[in-house]
């Protein structure tokens, strides 16, 4: 019989996060698997870029080098890794660990799941650098029944390191939906690492966030679990933080993947005791019959100038510079223009900086060369245009932007293909998907029955934040923006007051985007999709904030009226 629970940690939430994560996850506190999640839509283009330097590349180095001191511990406690560091190359890294392992006497079983790569097909076009299918937790499972002690996978979805172990662990099949749906809300709150458990936390200033501690979660056998952490680590676990991550890069209330449909409006989320939540009550739903595809490919060449502009009359600078230039970008008819004035400056400020605006111009063509003459005619305006001219960076070459597109192919057109650690290669089937399930692009459902207004009575103006979390992100072009409350009282007046008209108001950028407004009372939420906010994805820098991630503390600091009881 199994253990009745099975404890995973993350120690990773991205390629770049804390080094040293790996090795602290394993000697704070019992674990049976550890995961970590490297893998990102710009990810992709950058492991796209080191592959083509060197085509035995493509996986996140960093990986290896943290098993240096780290593959040796785990092994002697027991603990399995779960990684898709392995990114475009996943039989290279794990050859990579098996000489790693050699070579420091470690006797590690390492496997591998493949099959996600799809650079090969011709629907793409030529012009592709990375296609990649995301695939769900079954070669994973495979391998962890045959004994594996790593396994490496290239593009699975980051909830499929931790439904992988789990189905392996407790001998969940296709249909055991629920207890799959409890495990993907489980690696959703795992995958970011200390955003579960207070990084990138909107109430930040109530507790000591220095140095958050990386989550764990205890699998139980029906899929519900409790997310902690190991005892002493920093930062916290509480139903805020968790509640924080669960609305990050989400959409609508079905969850959408390859092993099951999660319905996000069914999760429920308790206190369990200090730095402990339970997550319960998660309905699965068949996935969908097709997989979504991650194509990334090169976008050209961004030049960018801020000027800046300080003291008086900063519109009328503004003005003359864009007069002065107009010529230049006419005759040269760059691909895109934007500019962007950022009035960050204030009156009779005592330091300089206070009392600067930027003044921003981005130029985009396939042809760096369009760029460099932008850029060098903006250089010669130097002694030539509004009083105090000088800009921010000194002119450059330019880089290279990159683009996100979504596709999607039949689940059944892709060969899932575990690697075992004896060589063995075992294909996994897709999970059977009936006429009735939901596909990519459709996965809202009907907005619960919204709760009693709160009775009307003293306003006072202030910002949303002094009642109100969010957390924003990116999935490709569009954000999403979660907005969370912690009582009844604020939900009662949050569910009528944040309409799409009231979030469009607030956020004027968004103003000419699609939104849409997805309601998870269970958790007290509201989740806002602003449809091409971020052009063609995080890699083309479409702008200041070209991953979302300050746009959910942009809302918080708009101030609206807002109910005296409530503050």
């Amino acid at each position: 019989m199994p253990a009745p629970v099975l404890r995973i940690g993350n120690a990773s939430g991205f390629y770049g996060d804390r080094f040293d994560a790996l090795h602290e996850m394993l000697t704070d506190g019992p674990l049976d698997v550890l995961t970590g999640d490297y893998l990102a839509e710009l990810t992709m283009l950058i492991l796209g870029r080191d592959r083509l330097k060197n085509p035995y590349r493509g996986y996140a180095r960093t990986f290896l080098a943290q098993l240096e001191r780290a593959l040796g511990l785990a092994v002697e406690r027991g603990v399995t890794l779960v990684t898709n560091a392995g990114g475009l190359n996943p039989a290279g890294l794990a050859g990579r660990i098996g000489e790693l392992a050699d070579r420091l006497g470690v006797p590690a079983r390492v496997a591998y799941v493949t099959g996600d790569d799809l650079l090969d097909d011709q629907r793409w076009g030529t012009d592709v650098l990375t296609a990649n299918a995301y695939l769900g937790g079954g070669g994973i499972a495979a391998c962890l029944r045959a004994g594996a002690d790593v396994v490496v996978t290239g593009r699975v979805t980051d909830a499929a390191l931790v439904t992988g172990p789990a189905a392996a662990h407790f001998g969940w099949g296709p249909g055991d939906l629920d207890a799959l749906a409890g495990a993907v809300v489980a690696g959703h709150i795992l995958e970011c690492g200390t955003q579960a458990t207070g990084g990138n936390y909107a109430f930040f200033g109530e507790h000591d966030v220095r140095r958050p501690g990386f989550p764990l979660a205890e699998i139980h056998p029906d899929g519900s679990a409790v997310i902690t952490k190991h005892p002493g680590t920093g930062g916290v676990v509480d139903v805020s933080t968790v509640t924080a991550q669960l609305l990050y890069e989400t959409a609508g209330a079905r969850y959408l993947g390859p092993d099951v449909t999660a319905r996000l409006d069914t999760v429920r989320l308790t206190p369990d005791g200090p730095d402990r939540v339970r997550v319960s009550g998660v309905r699965g739903e068949a996935p969908p019959a097709s997989l979504k595809v991650g194509l990334t490919r090169p976008g050209g060449w961004r030049h960018e100038v801020a000027f800046v502009l300080t003291g008086l009359d900063i519109e009328a600078k503004a003005r003359l510079v864009r007069d002065q230039l107009d010529g230049v970008l006419a005759a040269r008819r760059p691909a895109a223009v934007r500019w962007t004035l950022a009035r960050t400056d204030r009156a009779d400020a005592p330091v300089q900086e206070e009392a600067s605006a930027l003044l921003r111009l981005v130029v985009r063509d396939h042809d760096p060369e369009v760029g460099r003459a932008v850029e060098a005619a903006c250089v010669e305006l130097a002694l030539a245009s509004y009083p105090g001219f000088h800009v921010a960076t000194p002119p450059g070459k330019g880089t290279q932007y990159g683009v996100f597109e979504a596709a999607y192919v039949d689940a059944g057109a892709v060969t899932h293909t575990a690697v075992l650690a004896d060589g063995r290669r075992v294909v996994i089937p897709p999970v059977p998907a009936p006429e009735t399930a939901p596909a990519y692009g459709h996965a809202g459902v009907p907005d619960a029955g919204l709760p009693e207004p709160l009775p009307a009575g003293p306003t006072r103006r202030a910002p949303l934040g002094l009642v109100a979390g969010a957390r924003s992100g990116d999935k490709g072009g569009s954000a999403n923006v979660g907005v969370w409350v912690r009582d009844d009282d604020a939900w009662r007046w949050l569910a009528h007051e944040l309409t799409v008209d009231r979030f469009r108001q607030l956020l004027p950028e968004t103003a000419d985007f699609a939104v849409e407004r997805h309601v998870l009372p269970n958790l007290r939420a509201l989740n806002f999709v602003v449809d091409g906010l971020l052009g063609e994805g995080v890699a083309s820098q479409a702008r200041f904030d070209p991953q979302a991630k300050a746009v959910g503390e942009w809302l918080r600091a708009r101030h609206l009226e807002i109910p005296e009881v409530l503050l």
